[in-house]
């Protein structure tokens, strides 16, 4: 059952409650309206508790994200773009590849955020004076799904990685939450890469050092939250209004939850009524903050010109 399936590091940290795990380091920062959480799994122990590889997760979150500012969208592009930087080696080609089915609104925003990533590795030869010397190589791809290519998606990537020789590769994909309030509220960048549709339960072949035998820096946003997460908390809070002190609820309430939800729907996930605008306005954040990341040496109006 999907009850407490998440694919963010943080949260998977936070329901082992507030004391702090043998092999995790967790450190929180507040850069005003934007928040900034650090997960470093240290070793086996900490990777076994969390049920994730060793290494950094780097959550940022804000409450405004579904309708920031002008001035909150650059801060929060501005944020991803450090995190992505103190990830990625500072020089060489860099492959951006857009995970998920374009067919599918929720899962559509790794190719929408290719659709907006500056690609610069054909232009070796016809770079123009201005540009001599400031511009980073990168390739970008969006290889869909195997229900819709028949072929296993790292096995399209481990291709293309084979070819084009990127010295990392920047992989963008939506994510599963546990809490539903972190749906298109929540951005995560972590170093070990990434299983495409994990967090759904379909566990493909991964995405990282391991498999392409490159770096994997992943992006992610929470696009979907389980109906029995929604069903669960509803509860709790039921029971916390009625100061219900029972200690053993907890075990009743996820055994209820499995029995009217898993059982009957099955893993169902839910994404926002306007989960098509929140996709677009996502989209453009973290397309933003990649490029930003990828090409330092460009001014901020440089890099919308040069995709026109």
């Amino acid at each position: 059952m999907g009850l407490h399936r998440t694919d963010l590091a943080m949260e998977a940290n936070a329901s082992h409650g507030q004391g702090e795990l043998p092999g995790v380091q967790v450190q929180q920062e507040d850069f005003g309206a934007v928040g900034r959480t650090t997960v470093r799994i240290l070793d086996q122990r900490g990777a076994q508790a969390l049920g994730r590889p060793c290494g950094q997760y780097v959550t940022l979150t804000c409450d405004q994200f579904a309708k920031p500012d002008t001035s909150l969208r650059q801060a929060l592009s501005a944020r991803l773009a450090q995190a992505l930087v103190g990830m990625l080696p500072g020089a060489g080609d860099v492959l951006v590849v857009g995970l998920g089915n374009r067919r599918v609104t929720p899962d559509a925003l790794g190719p929408r955020v290719v659709d907006d990533i500056l690609v610069t590795r054909h232009l070796r030869d016809a770079v123009p004076p201005a540009l001599q010397g400031r511009l980073r190589a990168v390739s970008a791809i969006a290889p869909g799904v195997l229900g819709i290519t028949g072929m296993e998606t790292a096995e399209m990537i481990r291709s293309v990685v084979g070819h084009v020789r990127p010295v990392a590769v920047v992989a963008v994909d939506s994510l599963a939450a546990r809490e539903s309030d972190r749906i298109c509220c929540t951005i995560q960048i972590t170093d070990t890469g990434i299983s495409p549709g994990s967090g759904v339960g379909n566990h493909r072949l991964g995405l990282n050092r391991d498999t392409l035998g490159v770096p994997v820096v992943a992006v992610g946003v929470p696009m979907v939250v389980y109906a029995a997460t929604i069903a669960h908390d509803a509860l709790e809070l039921l029971i916390q209004d009625l100061r219900l002190e029972d200690g053993d609820h907890q075990q009743a309430l996820d055994a209820l939850v499995s029995r009217v939800v898993s059982q009957r729907l099955g893993d169902l996930v839910v994404t926002p009524r306007d989960v098509d605008a929140l996709l677009e306005h996502m989209a453009a954040i973290l397309a933003t903050g990649i490029n930003a990341a990828l090409q330092p040496h460009l001014d901020q109006w440089e890099i919308p010109q040069l995709m026109q």
